[in-house]
């Protein structure tokens, strides 16, 4: 019976290395160029208020604002509204009581696919967050991010991330939701640790604050346009060792979500093993950023 059990495990191993090896080398031969970062014509200027073409600002200029909210939005008609309500009244009012206080919302029409980027490159903030369109996380907590990333310093090379996070309220969530959806959830965090990110409980919070500098060097690296975008964001800046405060932030369940649990997560576990194996395999490589012409 024990020579059995030997041979049998034995032909399971000998299975999971082939399957490893077979899956690392359809991850290599798959693997897609980064986003092409060139800005056709049209997307080099806009009008400003006066009515007048200006050239589209890039993140590799210097600073103009103190703070860039960069707002993603697909099909966001009916909670794209109430979000920029709320933002718009917060960053009013923080003007007013402090007249120094300069800031820019870019709304970036998604289309099919995601433009984020575009919209952290034509930046002019020394600061920039990305906030959900939705409006899940209350505004006012980017006071939250600020003072983590403050408390960061000092900063090298100017890089850090803060994170909003939901962990805190994992336990609640986990009442509200079924064991399918809870599993799902429970699969997904172990998979974002074991593959790419440690010690980021949340990497999914889609109210992150990083430096002109972070932004730079982490968004001009992006491979993953999907929802997996953060985890990659997060693991090349772990890779570049970049310090990233995770803070608690406010959050509430918005209805009209665009993820649809199981194939979005059945994505997103793809993405994540993906991301390990390419950037192990060498299909993926980390550089310096590259400048958007």
């Amino acid at each position: 019976m024990a020579p059995l059990l030997l041979q049998l495990a034995g032909l399971g191993a000998a299975l999971l290395a082939s399957a490893l090896i077979l899956i690392s080398f359809v991850a290599f031969i798959t693997a897609t160029e980064m986003p092409d970062l060139h800005r056709h014509e049209q997307e080099k200027f806009f009008l400003n208020a006066r009515g007048q073409k200006e050239t589209l600002p890039s993140i590799w200029d210097s600073p103009t604002k103190q703070l860039s909210v960069v707002v993603p939005s697909y099909n966001e008609e009916k909670r794209l509204p109430v979000m920029m309500d709320e933002a718009l009244s917060y960053l009013e009012k923080r003007q007013k009581q402090d007249p120094t206080f300069t800031y820019e919302v870019i709304v970036v029409d998604d289309g099919s696919k995601d433009q984020t980027s575009e919209g952290i490159f034509s930046s002019r903030g020394e600061k920039i967050l990305m906030a959900d369109a939705d409006g899940a996380t209350k505004f006012p907590d980017v006071e939250k991010l600020e003072k983590g990333l403050n408390d960061l310093q000092p900063w090298p090379d100017q890089m850090a991330i803060a994170c909003g996070s939901r962990a805190h309220l994992e336990k609640e969530s986990i009442a509200q939701r079924s064991y399918f959806r809870t599993l799902l959830m429970y699969g997904f965090h172990f998979l974002v640790w074991f593959l790419c990110v440690k010690g980021i409980r949340d990497t999914q919070c889609g109210f992150k604050l990083l430096t002109r500098e972070a932004a730079s060097r982490t968004f001009s690296s992006l491979h993953i346009e999907r929802w997996a975008f953060d985890v990659e964001l997060l693991y090349i800046a772990q890779f570049f060792k970049i310090p990233i405060a995770e803070i608690a932030v406010n959050w509430t369940e918005i209805e009209g979500s665009k993820l649809v649990p199981f194939w979005s997560w059945l994505q997103m576990g793809k993405d994540l093993l993906f991301i390990r194996l390419r950037y192990l395999t060498g299909a993926w490589r980390l550089q310096q950023p590259r400048k958007v012409n």
